[in-house]
């Protein structure tokens, strides 16, 4: 009777009810509130770290917020919430409110369109609305936005550390339950080619790619069969698509002779072969010795599919060690490396080494009874976690080689695009910048008074959002690109801007001192 209610509007947490509810106590529930969704740090993988982020996700939380909405479902359940002294959480009168206003059709939404590189403290997602319903989208907001760009992250370093190569994505067995159609999609718009996972794959508009599984194999030898008999098979009914999983028994003693045969016998009716995967053990040296024996038999042509725990570390590793050691094989090292094919599954689809993007959603302003925006901020020990305040547009600048030298955080109301005398601050350097062109990142994508998607915003295609991710890191620094110890990217603050922060950070200061 309940199923699906832990996925529409109630897919939030307790607080932003309980908050909602205050507002309404004290007639700031519909008050228009600003919030900004950012990420604080790039993520860090122990060993390594990332120079940037891809963004992603956001189609997904606005076909959500477009069909969430407080039906009597809902509240009847809110309805029979107790507090600790058994008396009703939630009153009639904030429900009967809910039952009237409850959606998101109030809210409107500006973002950075997916598939963009971002940075740290600039404002990806911008959220005006009423303040009870915008403080109810947070919980959602940040589940679909935070592990999308996490993931399209990851991806874009493995396929940036890959080059050329195909990349293909096997992460559904061991992602977070129902996390590996938003992770696989998050991949795709990152870089990866391919996906083994078939439903998101159609919903992409891209064929899903595989190969067989060791079990196939198995199953075969159980019955008396043989690995020849089941690469047979598989030949027999794939004859275009003859991928052979090689390491069920020994890699280079039985399934590569075994897989040669077969491929041999391809040949003979006409048939290209695709190739051969590897899953288990020394891969560097295992595609080595496998590529070695395929060329001898007339297969050079064929791919090397390499799988088990790859991720952009994993990746650099082998390609040194074929660098360093192919010539001894009697194997041409690049001609190897450029028939790799990559199989990445679990430290993709789970971000191994920094499973969670810290991105957050802070109020930044509020509209008073005159209609003006009043900056909100909120202070901390922390540095990075102090919020930078009021309604603000985010900005990105490129020299003369059209390569991108910062982005500017500024107040809506300023113009670095025409006022060449703005004042600029980075909290580090300090020292001002000399564009030749720049471009305004945040869109409207949200109406705010239809609760329909902005008449501009069409939902994007893989090859659009694929497309903006390569021009941006086309764009970008080899520096900031690196897989290990990446160059900083500056993020400016309109002088303006960072006044306001400056001068609201110490009236807190100023206020703590009184307590």
């Amino acid at each position: 009777m309940d199923a699906g209610i832990d996925r529409g509007i109630l897919f939030t947490d307790q607080y932003q009810l309980t908050m909602a509810q205050l507002y309404f106590r004290f007639g700031l529930h519909e008050r228009e509130a600003h919030f900004d969704h950012f990420f604080r740090t790039y993520p860090n993988y122990g060993s390594h770290r990332a120079g940037y982020c891809v963004y992603a996700g956001l189609a997904w939380v606005l076909d959500w917020m477009q069909r969430a909405r407080f039906t009597e479902r809902e509240l009847s359940f809110l309805r029979g919430q107790r507090n600790l002294k058994g008396n009703r959480v939630f009153g009639d009168d904030f429900l009967s409110w809910l039952s009237e206003n409850g959606s998101f059709d109030g809210v409107r939404v500006l973002s950075v369109p997916e598939g963009r590189v971002v940075h740290p403290h600039e404002p990806l997602t911008v959220v005006k609305g009423p303040l009870a319903m915008a403080q109810i989208l947070e919980t959602s907001l940040l589940n679909h936005l935070n592990y999308q760009t996490l993931i399209a992250t990851k991806a874009s370093r493995i396929k940036q550390t890959c080059g050329k190569a195909l990349v293909l994505e096997f992460g559904a067995r061991r992602a977070h339950d129902l996390a590996a159609n938003a992770g696989t999609r998050a991949a795709l718009i990152g870089g990866v080619d391919f996906s083994s996972n078939v439903g998101i794959s159609h919903l992409m508009g891209i064929d899903p790619k595989g190969t067989h599984a060791h079990s196939m194999v198995q199953a075969f030898i159980a019955l008396g069969e043989g690995e020849l008999s089941a690469f047979r098979a598989y030949a027999e009914v794939y004859p275009d698509d003859c991928l052979l999983l090689v390491d069920t028994i020994n890699t280079l003693e039985s399934g590569v002779p075994n897989a040669i045969a077969v491929f041999e016998e391809l040949r003979r009716k006409g048939h290209k072969p695709v190739g051969i995967r590897l899953d288990s053990g020394d891969l560097a040296t295992l595609s080595m010795g496998a590529a070695k024996m395929l060329n001898d038999a007339g297969f050079s042509d064929t791919s090397i599919v390499l799988s088990n725990q790859l991720d952009e570390i994993g990746i650099m590793r082998i390609k040194e060690q074929i660098e360093n050691n192919a010539g001894g094989y009697g194997v041409d090292a690049d001609e190897l490396i450029d028939r790799l094919v990559y199989g990445i599954g679990t430290k993709l689809i789970t971000s191994s080494g920094d499973p969670a993007l810290d991105g957050v959603y802070k109020l930044a302003a509020v509209r008073d009874g005159l209609n003006r925006w009043l900056p909100a901020t909120k202070v901390s020990e922390t540095a990075e976690k102090v919020v930078i305040p009021g309604n603000k547009h985010v900005w990105r600048m490129y020299n003369r080689n059209n390569m991108a030298i910062g982005d500017i955080i500024a107040l809506a109301d300023e113009r670095p695009d025409t006022d060449k005398t703005m004042r600029l601050h980075h909290p580090e350097s300090g020292r001002g910048m000399v564009f030749d062109s720049i471009e305004p990142l945040l869109v409207p994508v949200k109406e705010q008074s239809t609760g329909a998607l902005d008449p501009a915003y069409i939902t994007p295609r893989l090859d659009e959002m694929r497309k903006r991710c390569a021009e941006d890191l086309a764009r970008l620094s080899p520096g900031v690109k690196k897989i290990s110890a990446p160059e900083g990217y500056q993020v400016f603050l309109s002088s303006k801007l960072w006044k306001m922060k400056q001068e609201m950070t110490h009236s807190f200061g100023d206020e703590s001192k009184k307590v």
